[in-house]
């Protein structure tokens, strides 16, 4: 226990602090740190540096190197700077790299060097020059704030959806502020700047001073601010020697500590754990770093190289050119288990389980802690303190311990105790040194596993990624299925291997894997270049609808058509064929449809509702003169007004009909312009609304109007059948109720369609005396019919009793209802008994 606490640093009676090495780094750099722009990522992210930046006393033809390394000090890209000077470097939350030029051009790099893209932040940062900038975390993503050369503001809180502002401008600053920093505040960002003796909060309505709640008296420069990972807290260093630290809002003063050191902290940053109540801040000059708090005395360490602090969300990453150590608060569950005569349960529990290895005293240890009912918390305080150790065999001590004392509850969920066991193993397994990501278990817990899986991905280290998905066993859509997704988006920039063994490969891998769109796959491809590797993966993409849209990017607009007549989905074929329509030229697009009956009869019904020409221009190139002849006719009433012009498209009709051999439609074609041409002279000499009345139509307009003898005479010019016009006059007068004329109509020759029509359009009309006058008329065979119409039941039973007809006795039956017709009902009822007996 000793030993192990030695490194332990108390400050003040609340906490200690202790510092151990996370890795022996292996980069042999060529130059000091201070030499260099310096960028780390958080939560064990990458080291960027970029060597020779520009000073004057640097050679101008020598070219800058941009180097990437992982937090273990292996080289993840090289490359030659080949754009302008570079202010400042930072890291996104994405892991991407954001250089910070004098132009006020931002580039984006990935990881491994390769560039994503670039922006700008506006033209006056670009007329002013850059002279400070820096980066920062939101809520809402990574943000860019640049100081001008005119001492202007000018920032974004979001780089992924730039829009940048212009702060107001700040009193009497007419050189660069002594120190400036980043803050966010009620969902916004501000920047926090020091002029002289003053403090200015600078927000995007206006800027306004600040006054630091109990700063000691006499200050006259702040040098140095930082501000917490969580951005709740705040601490000045003044050229007094006084460090103030408060909250971000400067409304509360936590405490203030005097350094007696007036000159300027390299850095200066925050050192805490979540949930802690000490708050303590790191400040480091060039040969000593010094851990201060809310407490007389504070904590130091000598610095034998050139060192770079990198804030984490529990602690301080310290990195030189030969190590990279943790500084971080020890947490109370470690405290408690570790520090010297401790007697808390997990210590306890901790000495009995090393003394039943060796001895018998483990009894005496359990019965102290079982008298107490502690031996709960004593298992817990084992796992919690297991997951805050970074070497695996303290880990697997007090995992021991913890498994020990579970053995002695009855009933102790196994639940905490398996996590803490499955997320060591994945901790530990990328804090190995060729991984290189020293994350803590608060900050693996605030990152969350799919995020870790996510720069696994990033770092290509596929194999890993999958282990640790189908350890954890996590879904695989959100597990395997995606990160081999990732894997194939890679294994297509490599060029040097053969579209036909990359698909392959590809393929092997992941078959028909649930969540991988072989699509997406295919369009990374096309975006390196490799249209052959891309329609090569889409051949296994079994959603058409995923494969034709990119087709049709990559300009395989035929296949793509192929493709979406295969799927038998007509929304997707439309797509298509517009696409081709806009593409080719009308000669081209004509003939693939040709080829494709399917496309060709599903674009004709869209050119039915939409491009009737375009139509008409099918028909033509098909020399389908049937349909083009059906084309015109409806031409002719949909879209001529003038008569003329109806008459010349029915005429283009009627000789598309007769070159399809159509004699039928031609003649009726022909037949209807007669009848328009004929309709037209009729409204001239009568008046009235003839035109676009159908054949029939017309006759019963003439009838109703009282031109009997027109209506005749367009009956024999059309050849209308006489039981044809006798029903359109019987109509026609009926509904007149021209009963004079109808009887001379009825006598003027023998009717064609006989008399009961005459009858039965008389009741209609409710003309009972004039339907007698025709039932008198009826031939024998519909007689029974008659009478009925005109109500006599009783003669008409007496007709149908002679005829001795089953039917009509059986309809007069059906019309017998009262007691009036009841002898009429008897008298038929014999006899059809009669007619039953013969």
């Amino acid at each position: 226990m000793d030993c192990y606490t030695a490194n332990w640093n108390p400050l003040g009676d609340s906490a200690f602090y202790r510092k151990y090495e996370l890795y022996s780094m292996d980069w042999d750099l060529k130059e000091e740190l201070r030499d260099c722009l310096v960028a780390a990522a958080p939560y064990g992210g990458p080291i960027a540096l970029l060597r020779h930046p520009w000073r004057k006393e640097k050679a101008a033809s020598v070219r800058p190197v941009l180097e990437i390394y992982s937090a273990a000090g292996v080289s993840l890209a090289s490359l030659l700077w080949k754009s302008g000077p570079v202010v400042s470097l930072g890291w996104s939350a994405e892991e991407e790299l954001l250089c910070v030029q004098e132009d006020g051009a931002v580039l984006v790099f990935g990881l491994h060097g390769d560039f994503r893209r670039h922006f700008s932040m506006g033209n006056e940062v670009l007329q002013n020059r850059v002279l400070d900038a820096r980066i920062f975390h939101t809520e809402f993503g990574s943000g860019v704030a640049i100081l001008t050369g005119a001492h202007r503001f000018t920032l974004s809180a979001n780089v992924g959806d730039l829009k940048l502002r212009r702060l107001p401008e700040v009193p009497g600053l007419q050189s660069a502020p002594s120190c400036w920093t980043a803050l966010c505040q009620d969902r916004a960002a501000h920047i926090l700047l020091a002029v002289g003796p003053d403090l200015y909060l600078v927000d995007q309505a206006a800027c306004s001073a600040v006054t630091p709640p109990g700063l000691t008296p006499g200050v006259s420069s702040f040098l140095q601010m930082a501000v917490s990972f969580t951005y709740r807290h705040l601490a000045l260093f003044t050229d007094t020697g006084h460090i103030w630290m408060g909250t971000a809002s400067l409304k509360e003063k936590l405490c203030e500590f005097n350094c007696n050191i007036r000159a300027p902290p390299k850095q200066m940053v925050w050192c805490s754990r979540p949930r802690s109540k000490e708050r303590a801040v790191v400040v480091a000059w060039e040969k000593r770093l010094m851990v201060v708090g809310d407490a007389p005395e504070s904590i130091q360490f000598v610095l034998d190289e050139d060192s770079y602090l990198v804030p984490e969300l529990d602690g301080v990453r310290i990195f030189s050119r030969s190590t990279h150590e943790f500084l971080h608060e020890v947490p109370v569950a470690s405290e408690e288990i570790f520090k010297i005569a401790s007697m808390a349960p997990g210590a306890l529990l901790l000495e009995g389980q090393k003394e039943y290895e060796e001895s018998q005293k483990a009894d005496e240890y359990l019965r102290e802690i079982q008298e107490l009912g502690q031996l709960t918390q004593a298992v817990q305080q084992c796992i919690e303190a297991a997951g805050h150790e970074h070497r695996p065999d303290m880990q697997k001590s007090l995992l021991r311990a913890a498994s020990f004392g579970k053995c002695f509850l009855d009933r102790f969920p196994p639940d905490s105790f398996v996590r803490m066991c499955q997320d060591l193993r994945v901790l530990n397994a990328v804090r190995d040194y060729h991984i290189g990501i020293p994350l803590t278990y608060s900050q693996y817990k605030q990152l969350t596993i799919q995020v870790l899986l996510d720069r696994l991905v990033l770092r290509r280290l596929y194999p890993l990624a999958i282990q640790i998905c189908e350890y954890l066993r996590l879904p695989e859509v959100q597990g395997v299925s995606r990160i081999l997704a990732h894997w194939a988006c890679y294994k297509v920039q490599q060029k040097d291997v053969s579209d036909e063994d990359v698909a392959r490969a590809i393929n092997q891998k992941l078959g028909d894997t649930p969540g991988v769109s072989y699509s997406d796959i295919a369009a990374r491809a096309y975006g390196c270049g490799r249209t052959e590797l891309a329609i090569k993966l889409l051949e296994y993409e079994p959603r058409s609808g995923e494969q034709v849209p990119l087709l049709l990017k990559m300009k395989r607009s035929k296949l793509a058509l192929s493709k979406a007549i295969e799927s038998g989905d007509t929304d997707l074929v439309f797509t298509v064929l517009l696409h081709l329509k806009n593409e080719l030229n009308r000669g081209d697009f004509f003939m693939t449809l040709r080829n494709q009956p399917m496309a060709l009869s599903l674009y004709r019904q869209f050119c039915k509702h939409q491009e009737l020409e375009t139509l008409k221009d099918l028909y033509n190139q098909d020399d389908n003169h049937q349909e083009l002849g059906s084309f015109h006719v409806r031409a002719s009433y949909a879209a001529e007004e003038r008569i003329e012009g109806r008459v010349a498209a029915l005429q283009t009709a009627a000789d598309a009909f007769y070159k399809a051999k159509n004699e039928f439609a031609a003649k009726a074609t022909e037949d209807q312009m007669r009848l328009l041409r004929l309709q037209r002279r009729l409204e001239d000499e009568l008046g009235g609304q003839f035109l676009d009345l159908s054949l029939h139509d017309t006759v019963t307009t003439l009838i109703l109007g009282g031109h009997n003898k027109r209506a005749e005479q367009l009956a024999r010019d059309f050849r209308i059948p006489d039981k044809r016009l006798w029903w359109l006059k019987l109509t026609a007068l009926a509904a007149l109720e021209d009963w004079e004329e109808l009887e001379k109509f009825s006598k003027s020759k023998k009717s064609p369609i006989g008399y009961l029509p005459f009858v039965d359009i008389c009741m209609k009309q409710h003309n009972k005396y004039e339907a007698k006058k025709y039932a008198s008329r009826v031939g024998p065979e519909q007689k029974v019919k008659a009478l009925l119409l005109v109500g006599d039941v009783a003669q008409a039973a007496d007709v149908a009793i002679e005829h001795r007809n089953e039917a009509e006795l059986s309809l007069v039956l059906s019309h017998c209802t009262g007691a009036t017709d009841g002898a009429t009902a008897d008298k038929i009822q014999r006899a059809r008994a009669q007619a039953l007996k013969k």
